[in-house]
């Protein structure tokens, strides 16, 4: 098993008075060469956007992006004509294909947003553009993993041109799991959204990450009050 621990603080971070960006890989102006992926995930943005202001209409081509709001809620609107918005307890993916514009808001005028938004990059090239939303919250199971994500169309959460497997973990007592890998080849990123964990001997705690691939399962210990990221992809691809 090797494994790549990046921790909170070492994360590229920046500061444009309404949005304040942490950046687990290079992304606009933070560049770090020995962080520009994790196999096929290129981008894990952790955004705070303050009351009513957000990113303006921009494009996206031939990139899986996924956004999972943590607090607050999310205002969208693209060149498909999908118009409204997501809030904490669902995620969106949108397939950018051949060539998307799209604008995202906070939607409330006396509240921050924060979220989550990450860029897979896909094994299909210029597909047509598409855009959904979901509830996951019927999903969840407490001191467990549970699926949000994958390349099947016919599973639970979502799916995107990618042979990914996204899951939440949430728990409320310390708790011994494990996590399989789905296919072979493919690594796990860990981001730990609150509480903490230990992977092996590594201690992960909020906001830490632990990238873990050249292995077929991985054991986690969690501690009370907690809850994890797991993206699963291909290291090659």
């Amino acid at each position: 098993m090797k494994t790549a621990y990046h921790s909170a603080a070492t994360r590229g971070n920046a500061n444009h008075g309404w949005l304040k960006a942490n950046h687990s890989f290079s992304f606009a102006q933070y560049y770090n060469p020995e962080r520009m992926n994790f196999g096929a995930l290129r981008v894990l943005n952790d955004d705070t956007i303050a009351p009513s202001m957000g990113f303006g209409t921009h494009p996206h081509d031939n990139m899986e992006i996924i956004t999972i709001p943590l607090e607050g809620d999310l205002e969208h609107k693209d060149s498909m004509g999908n118009v409204g918005a997501i809030n904490e307890g669902e995620i969106q993916v949108m397939s950018a294909g051949t060539g998307v514009y799209h604008s995202e808001y906070n939607k409330n005028s006396d509240k921050h947003i924060n979220l989550l938004q990450l860029w897979v990059m896909p094994n299909a090239q210029n597909v047509a553009p598409r855009y959904d939303q979901k509830s996951v919250r019927e999903l969840k199971k407490n001191n467990a993993f549970y699926q949000v994500l994958s390349p099947n169309t016919d599973d639970d959460g979502m799916w995107i041109y990618q042979d990914a497997w996204f899951h939440l973990g949430d728990f409320d007592q310390t708790t011994t799991t494990a996590y399989q890998i789905k296919k072979e080849g493919n690594g796990v990123y860990i981001f730990v959204i609150e509480g903490s964990f230990n992977v092996g001997d590594q201690e992960l705690n909020k906001r830490d990450a632990l990238g873990v691939w050249e292995t077929k399962e991985i054991t986690f210990v969690a501690q009370p009050h907690s809850k994890v990221l797991l993206v699963e992809v291909p290291m090659s691809f």
